[in-house]
């Protein structure tokens, strides 16, 4: 019987996933019409339903959930071979396809970029942007090889390392009728109620937020929240609430028609970045090397200077 390709199993392993033809296909860079029919051939190739098709929904025979948790350990292998192949490069050279959170690239890449060509002028960096639970499924199927992200978050199967402390500042409006009596440092448990806005669930920046700061259980976050981080700052320029914003965005985000204050927390608080990688990957002493050049790249250096937010004492 005539094996499986690669890309069949890449296919049954995204399908099963996304539980979404579209979603699957386009998670593979396939048309809808050819992930359809790699699915059918792969169901041809080893006699037997993988999974049942309805207009309302998809669902996975117990032969296809069985067959897909087979593929993805078979991914892994393959995987394992073409990183041992690399072991004989040079150090970070040829490939290297990173996950980054939306609260980090826009604000760290450009820094970092540059920096990362002239060091390794043979190291090939592919960038995608995502939010931390899509990354870290995309790492696990091994679509990604390598994530920088915000911790702590939970990373079943996968080995981290910090590289630095990001804290938070708190964002406002000039003269915010928020923090009218409330003194500076900002102690957050002195925040009016409904008074916090904050991104809506999934983004990892909600859950450290409201970790750091001790908001879970609090009404002061308000009912309403932002899809992202541009969207969030054009609210509490509005004054429809403050926010808690990373320090390394503090000195890069614009409000066209005005600007915003930030301010000091009275006690510490914030998010560690970090990196991450799937647990056993031969590639381990690669981003080792990594992380301690960005370490050193990034010690004791400020995040760079922009426009459009003004800092407060304290």
């Amino acid at each position: 019987m005539p094996y499986p390709s690669i890309k069949q199993l890449q296919c049954l392993v995204a399908l099963d996933e996304h539980r979404h033809f579209g979603r699957a296909a386009q998670s593979c860079c396939m048309s809808a019409s050819a992930f359809s029919i790699a699915i059918r051939n792969l169901e041809q190739r080893l006699g037997v339903s993988l999974v049942e098709r309805t207009n309302r929904q998809l669902v996975f025979t117990e032969a296809g959930r069985a067959v897909a948790d087979r593929a993805r350990i078979c991914l892994g292998h393959v995987e394992a071979l073409v990183d041992l192949a690399r072991e004989s490069e040079a150090s970070l050279s040829g490939r290297l396809t990173l996950g980054v959170i939306p609260t980090i690239a826009p604000f760290l890449l450009p820094r970092l970029m540059p920096v990362l060509r002239q060091a390794f002028p043979s190291l090939k960096l592919y960038l995608r942007e995502e939010k931390t639970r899509v990354l870290h499924e995309q790492l696990l199927g091994g679509h990604l090889d390598l994530l920088m992200l915000a911790l702590p978050f939970d990373l079943p199967r996968t080995e981290s390392m910090a590289l630095f402390d990001d804290p938070f500042l708190l964002a406002t409006a000039p003269n915010s009728r928020w923090l009218e009596g409330v003194s500076t440092p900002v102690d957050p448990a002195r925040l009016p109620s409904e008074s916090i806005l904050l991104l809506d669930d999934g983004h990892c920046l909600r859950d450290h937020a409201l970790q750091a700061c001790a908001l879970r259980e609090s009404d002061q976050v308000s009912r309403f929240a932002a899809t992202s981080l541009p969207t969030l700052l054009h609210m509490v320029a509005e004054d429809l609430g403050v926010t808690f914003i990373p320090a390394m965005a503090s000195d890069s985000l614009m409000v066209p028609g005005g600007c915003l204050e930030v301010h000091g927390l009275a006690s510490p608080a914030g998010r560690r970045i970090g990196l991450a990688w799937r647990k056993g990957s031969v590639r381990r002493g690669d981003f080792l090397d990594l992380a301690g050049f960005l370490k050193s790249s990034l010690a004791g250096k400020a995040p760079p200077g922009g426009a459009g937010l003004r800092r407060q004492a304290g």
